[in-house]
């Protein structure tokens, strides 16, 4: 992950993913060397996701709490963090603030 606050040399694919009836939009980003990313915002909501493929979540501005599929507790994380959740599984996140993110997906 990098600090940077532009992802350049990208492919952006013009049709949005619209997830829980609009609460979470995001566009996908194909770099040069074929991987994959996502870019989009979280609306205030609770909302489950399930992963395929091992991902990283780095919140870029915003403030959410998060709980793993193996964990009881939440965690809090805002701009400039991160969080890594498993293929095949899933995480809960409850956004206190609107949340932009950038899914790192592998």
């Amino acid at each position: 992950m990098s600090n940077s606050t532009q992802l350049d040399n990208v492919s952006v694919v013009k049709k949005s993913n619209i997830y829980f009836d609009g609460k979470c939009i995001s566009h996908n980003v194909i770099f040069p060397d074929g991987t994959k990313k996502s870019v989009g915002v979280i609306f205030a909501s609770s909302l489950r996701f399930n992963t395929g493929a091992p991902e990283i979540m780095e919140i870029v501005s915003g403030l959410c709490k998060v709980r793993l599929a193996d964990a009881t507790e939440w965690t809090s994380y805002g701009a400039g963090q991160q969080f890594s959740i498993a293929g095949n599984s899933h995480f809960d996140i409850e956004t206190v603030e609107t949340v932009d993110y950038v899914c790192h997906f592998g």
